[in-house]
């Protein structure tokens, strides 16, 4: 199926990305590794996906996430983080955003519950969406927005709940080839029409390598090692003094990410509701993605001494946390509230929707405490 023809205007945004891309092609030497390439097709100021004013989520955008599907998804998770700060309490720290909707949701459902940290920090590098939580979060009675402050960094200590929900997914990946004991770096170079066409060069020694040899079956096999998110897991570890590290994605274990079978990889991009399999298609104007290896994360996790929580699969999650129970009181049986929300949770649960193919993973640190959301239906013993 042909994808949507972009209008003049982003065609152009489109173009000026492009332009910058290959001067940092040039810069290089001819060779772009892929995760600079998503690095700058996701980030680059005022030009990236990401740091530009396109509309990226909802039916109006690229793709749907599960706050914009559903505000029981917020509902959910806000009786999880009430339970940890009932124990340790603390603030919230959201990594990524987005909308700004699950931070208008969870708070919400925080003051209902009485559970309403002091601040909701919301950690967001882009202004464009710094500016769209702004205005979703206007929307919220003062007594709630007052507690929202964005950061564009780390705090150097925290105590509460960090959140990310599909923020791991997002961050630039490298994409390597194995061949028994060669390995390369996949990357990007310019055709003499001035296009952009897959290249490698041979992988030197260092952590990419070593991973690459450790985790890749010797193939021929291509697939993503995402060394950001494993140093972004390390640096929340340090980070977190006490109570929960709760991350929503949809990924796999490693045994099954790097399965035989899955020989090409999951990097993925989605344009205008459309799935494809082509990262130099409009940069700028797509968003490009790969799954989560949560072997890899919990293993950063662990080697900044934080200690696994919970492994499982959204669907439990969320039934855990009660997602049921609230639906049900979702207007009367038979109601065109109750189907709306009815068919809305189901798409958060069923397993040929966002149910099983996304997982939730947590990590603690001084907090005795099983979380609510992983007591039933755990499975640490798949990572």
């Amino acid at each position: 199926m042909p994808l949507p023809e972009p209008d003049a205007d982003a065609l152009a945004h489109s173009k000026r990305l492009a332009a910058l891309i290959r001067e940092r092609i040039a810069a290089a030497g001819g060779f772009l590794s892929f995760a600079e390439y998503m690095k700058l097709a996701l980030y680059a100021p005022g030009l990236g996906y990401y740091a530009a004013g396109s509309h990226k989520l909802g039916a109006a955008g690229d793709f749907v996430t599960a706050p914009e599907i559903s505000p029981l998804f917020g509902a959910a998770l806000a009786t999880q983080i009430s339970e940890v700060l009932r124990h340790c309490g603390g603030e919230v720290l959201e990594l990524g955003p987005g909308s700004g909707r699950l931070a208008a949701d969870l708070l919400t459902s925080l003051a209902r519950r009485e559970s309403l940290p002091e601040r909701y920090l919301l950690l967001e590098t882009s202004p464009d969406l710094r500016a769209r939580q702004q205005a979703q979060l206007a929307q919220l009675p003062a007594e709630l927005g007052r507690r929202c402050l964005w950061r564009d960094e780390l705090p150097g200590s925290f105590t509460g709940v960090v959140l990310g929900n599909e923020v791991l997914d997002a961050l630039p990946v490298e994409r390597v080839r194995r061949e028994g004991e060669f390995c390369w770096q996949q990357g990007l170079e310019v055709t003499s029409q001035g296009q952009f066409v897959w290249a490698e060069r041979p992988l030197e020694q260092g952590e990419l390598h070593t991973a690459t040899l450790a985790r890749l079956p010797e193939g021929p096999y291509r697939s993503e090692i995402n060394l950001q998110a494993e140093a972004l897991l390390r640096s929340l570890g340090a980070m977190l003094t006490r109570g929960l590290l709760l991350l929503v994605d949809y990924g796999y274990p490693a045994a099954e990410y790097y399965h035989p079978q899955r020989h090409w990889g999951t990097l993925a991009c989605f344009y205008r509701h459309h799935t494809h399999e082509d990262p130099f298609f409009l940069p700028g104007l797509q968003d490009i993605t790969a799954h989560v290896d949560f072997t890899a994360m919990a293993q950063a996790a662990a080697e900044s001494g934080l200690e696994l929580a919970g492994f499982t699969t959204q669907a439990r999650f969320l039934v855990n946390c009660g997602i049921l129970e609230t639906l049900a009181s979702q207007g009367e049986p038979g109601t065109p509230e109750r189907l709306k929300a009815s068919n809305a949770v189901n798409r958060l649960l069923h397993p040929a929707e966002m149910g099983e193919l996304f997982k939730a993973i947590a990590w603690t640190r001084g907090l005795d405490l099983t979380p609510l959301g992983f007591r039933q239906g755990n499975q640490p013993h798949r990572l």
